[in-house]
């Protein structure tokens, strides 16, 4: 059972983030119910170790109390991501938040040409975050640009991939496992990966399942962990 000092002297909570959640909602949730069941303090600190977007689902790592400091030593680890490539079309944000923009051909795409080209991401790799993304640049962030229409040159970033192995192909889906470093883009990732397929892609869906030994499998959903602590007894 654990008690207002557990949370202040630091938890490291694994949360399964429900897809169209906010990261920051997550934690806030999280804050409102740690607050609200242990009374703790105003200052209560507490945070995530790794955003992910409202249309990706699976592991986020929130830090209370002292164990906050843990945050960038937790975030700098490998992560493994799942999730679906759509060859054939592009959208601007790379993935289902905006409508299709252009379309490609596709019947030129064989398994052994998409598995073959996952070689091309292994190792170190350029990659350009997608303009909406929540990258500040010129004191406003990408996406802020991008939704005013604004123009803007966003600089290739030093990423790594380990592993990208495919689990699925029925066209145009591509079902993936991807092992990779921090500040890596699964959306940059597919939206090359089409390129490179010499077609155009999106990503479809995402699901992250680890952050270093940390197991999405272990993690629990916002809705359970409110159960969990209205469940203990102080």
């Amino acid at each position: 059972m654990k008690t207002a000092d557990d949370f202040l002297e630091g938890q490291i909570l694994l949360i399964d983030k429900p897809l169209t959640w906010s990261s920051f909602q997550a934690v806030n949730k999280l804050k409102y119910l740690l607050k609200r069941k242990f009374d703790l303090p105003k200052k209560f600190k507490i945070g995530h170790a790794g955003t992910l977007d409202p249309l990706a689902s699976g592991l986020l790592i929130i830090c209370t109390g002292k164990f906050t400091k843990k945050i960038t030593e937790i975030q700098s680890q490998t992560k493994e991501y799942t999730g679906t490539i759509l060859v054939g079309a592009t959208t601007p944000s790379y993935d289902l938040e905006t409508e299709i923009d252009a379309t490609f051909p596709i019947e030129h795409i064989s398994d052994a040409l998409i598995l073959k080209t996952t070689e091309q991401f292994l190792g170190e790799i350029d990659q350009k975050p997608p303009v909406f993304s929540a990258i500040k640049k010129d004191g406003k962030r990408l996406y802020e640009h991008a939704r005013e229409g604004s123009e803007v040159e966003i600089a290739t970033r030093k990423t790594t991939i380990y592993e990208f192995e495919i689990t699925r192909i029925a066209l145009p889906e591509i079902d993936f496992r991807v092992q990779c470093s921090k500040g890596t883009y699964i959306r940059s990732l597919a939206y090359d990966f089409g390129i490179a397929l010499q077609s155009g892609a999106h990503l479809t869906a995402l699901r992250r399942t680890k952050i270093g030994d940390f197991d999405v499998k272990k993690a629990v959903s916002p809705n359970d962990f409110e159960q969990q602590i209205n469940a203990t007894t102080l």
